[in-house]
């Protein structure tokens, strides 16, 4: 089988560090590029973030750029250290990594391997604010043609969590979501109505625990201090691992179930800002590019991510 080719455009973040991790364990992803933008903590940290787990996952032959350390319009990013630490990856243990940023922007990085790569081989998969990924777009726009698919993890058809109806990453910088949104690409949307579904069970965080490598150890002390964070903040101690869904649709679409239906980004509302209205009333029509998705394989997805640790393990 010919490897599927990613640029993960992440902010690590707990849920992020899971979705690296299965990337680069799985022998069917080829990881062409990290990129980092602002979100669950600044630029600085979520970079050193993203080199000290390319470190710990083997990735040191793989790029990784820092992009946008603030939203399009607005003034500031608004961090997540409420769920994710100062640090961004509080209460864990990563190596410090012995490579370099690439000193190319982000967005100049995204634009420069779609253009070198075969037209529809390279899928975007950002997992935080898409800055970059707007950039990226406005800068170069013939990499909207050029990429084979856009699957993000953000938004929501039906619920929120920073909003009553607005998602963390979008609502991040929804004028960046709305471009990205309003391109002509192919997008999946793995928003909060299916990430909620990626529950870490108590049951799935003992099976973690048996590893006792570095990259089990990490996951297992990623899952122990995402579950302390959200049961203070939420009341449970099985939280979501969102991230993660996007990877997992690119490796195994069957994993999730999507509907094709119209996704527009609202970003001038004063209650509503950031929220992914997805219009659910009546078949898309035939020149829809956004799908949903929709339905989990819980057991499959966990099982991905337990195989992408064994693989890293022996490798």
């Amino acid at each position: 089988m010919e490897k599927k080719k990613i640029i993960i455009d992440c902010d690590p973040g707990y849920d992020d560090a899971v979705a690296l991790l299965l990337a680069a364990g799985n022998p069917n992803i080829d990881v062409l590029a990290i990129t980092t933008v602002a979100g669950n903590q600044t630029i600085d940290k979520v970079t050193k973030n993203a080199l000290r787990i390319a470190k710990l996952c083997g990735m040191e032959n793989v790029p990784v750029a820092m992009g946008a350390s603030r939203p399009l319009l607005r003034d500031e990013v608004v961090v997540a250290a409420n769920i994710h630490g100062e640090s961004g990856l509080d209460g864990t243990t990563l190596p410090e990594a012995e490579f370099k940023v690439d000193p190319r922007h982000a967005a100049q990085m995204i634009i420069d391997i779609i253009m070198s790569e075969p037209e529809k081989t390279v899928t975007l998969v950002p997992i935080g604010p898409l800055t970059n990924i707007a950039l990226a777009a406005r800068m170069e726009p013939r990499i909207v043609e050029r990429v084979k698919e856009v699957v993000l993890m953000g938004g929501g058809y039906h619920i929120g969590n920073i909003r009553p109806m607005a998602e963390f990453n979008i609502e991040n910088d929804p004028e960046a979501a709305h471009i990205v949104f309003e391109e002509k690409w192919k997008i999946v949307m793995v928003g909060l109505d299916l990430t909620y579904q990626a529950l870490a069970t108590t049951e799935i965080k003992n099976r973690i625990a048996q590893f006792k490598t570095p990259v089990g150890q990490f996951l297992s002390d990623v899952l122990t201090q995402f579950s302390i964070t959200y049961q203070k903040r939420k009341g449970s101690d099985e939280p979501p691992v969102h991230d993660p869904c996007a990877v997992a649709y690119v490796i195994d679409p069957d994993c999730i179930e999507t509907l094709q239906a119209p996704v527009h980004v609202e970003y001038r509302g004063i209650y509503t800002n950031g929220m992914t209205v997805a219009d659910l009333r009546r078949k898309a029509p035939a020149d829809c590019h956004t799908y949903v998705a929709t339905k989990l394989n819980h057991a499959r997805f966990w099982e991905m991510i337990e195989e992408a640790v064994h693989n890293l393990e022996t490798r």
